[in-house]
């Protein structure tokens, strides 16, 4: 016992700084001596027993209060995790089509520069077709002729050629400035690529400081105390998923799921007993977000990656109106998501160290309801 009251001492410290609500310090981890008895006579401690103090240990509610803050800084820790890895997943996502349009506008610059040095050649060609006639214009040539016929057949030849040079010219003149705009988008869209690639160097750095100092919390608990606090996780989940359904949300949430709902649905239970890694979807390991959007995927529906954009661009429903297949958004913010699969749960993955698994749909503080296939 007392080395366990140690360990969490430690941890509580760490947390909340000497947890003042336990009153004196360390009273809640170790053990205390017997509450002194009313006479120090050993006469009154045997005579009269209702005189002897029980045995005291310490108050299983002060222990759990020190538990359950650091259940809330773990809560903190991995909720910062969460709002980093969808600013990591938007800046990847920004960064993936910043290097597909630099592609594209390579492409062209390429395709470009084919194309300007062919017209290069073909007014080169013209120019050397004039020199050999004599380095005389088309209408010096016709002025010279004596055959009116040839004369206005001439004639129309040289309006085509003035035509053609001209659009020749035109069409040289616009490949240029055509090329001079794509480098131009080019150096932007390279800027813009640079600008996410910091952002998600940044957002990384984040994500693994808040998971380390979650994972060092934790590695502080000894065996007993992670156990409670494991209890004390089911608990709080119970008591916020029965608080949920207690207000009657799920009451008129009747609506039946869509083939492509149940596909996803499908999807996502099959991944169960995976775990969470950040950053991943799939096939091996998911985020959140990874996990629903590739849900999604798999139906045949593409949806925004993060939980943000998805909250954002996604068709909104009430919690009332919503059916099996749906996106349940959490905390204020839109840093978690899950599947809804009906009757009052989810799938979803939670966090580090943890699998994908089902859960109670209102386990967690809800932000809104998406629906991918409005």
């Amino acid at each position: 016992m007392r080395t366990g009251k140690r360990g969490l001492l430690a941890v509580a410290v760490t947390v909340v700084c000497a947890i003042t609500v336990l009153g004196a310090p360390g009273a809640a981890f170790a053990a205390p001596g017997p509450t002194p008895a009313p006479s120090t006579s050993p006469t009154a401690r045997t005579t009269n027993p209702d005189l002897t103090p029980p045995p005291a240990d310490p108050a299983p509610s002060e222990a759990d209060k020190a538990l359950e803050a650091v259940r809330e800084k773990l809560d903190s820790l991995y909720h910062d995790a969460a709002v980093a890895t969808d600013a990591y997943n938007a800046a990847e996502e920004k960064a993936k089509e910043q290097s597909a349009q630099l592609v594209a506008l390579a492409r062209k610059i390429v395709q470009g520069r084919e194309k300007l040095d062919e017209l290069k050649d073909r007014a080169g060609a013209a120019a050397r077709s004039q020199y050999r006639g004599g380095g005389l214009p088309d209408e010096a040539h016709l002025l010279l002729s004596d055959d009116p016929r040839e004369f206005l057949d001439g004639a129309g030849r040289v309006l085509q050629g003035h035509r053609a040079t001209k659009g020749l010219l035109g069409e040289m003149t616009r490949t240029q400035q055509d090329l001079e705009q794509y480098a131009a988008d080019a150096s932007t869209q390279w800027q813009k690529l640079e600008s996410h690639r910091k952002a998600k160097a940044e957002a990384q750095k984040k994500i693994e400081k808040q998971i380390t100092e979650a994972r060092a919390l934790e590695s502080r608990l000894e065996k007993k105390e992670k156990e409670r606090l494991a209890k004390l996780q089911e608990e709080a989940a119970r008591k916020a998923q029965t608080a949920w359904i207690g207000t009657g949300a799920l009451d008129n949430a009747t609506g039946q799921g869509t083939s492509a709902g149940e596909r996803a649905i499908a999807y996502a239970t099959a991944q169960i007993g995976k775990p969470y890694v950040w950053g991943a979807e799939g096939p091996d390991s998911f985020d959140c977000s990874g996990l629903t959007s590739q849900a999604w995927a798999d139906a045949g529906r593409t949806i925004p990656r993060t939980s943000q954009e998805q909250w954002r661009q996604l068709r909104r429903v009430a919690v009332s109106d919503m059916r099996p297949g749906d996106l349940i958004i959490y905390f204020g913010d839109a840093s978690h998501v899950g599947l809804y699969v009906g009757d009052g749960k989810i799938v979803h993955a939670p966090r580090p160290g943890r699998n994908v698994t089902v859960a109670g749909a209102g386990t967690m503080p809800i932000l809104g309801v998406v629906r991918p296939d409005a």
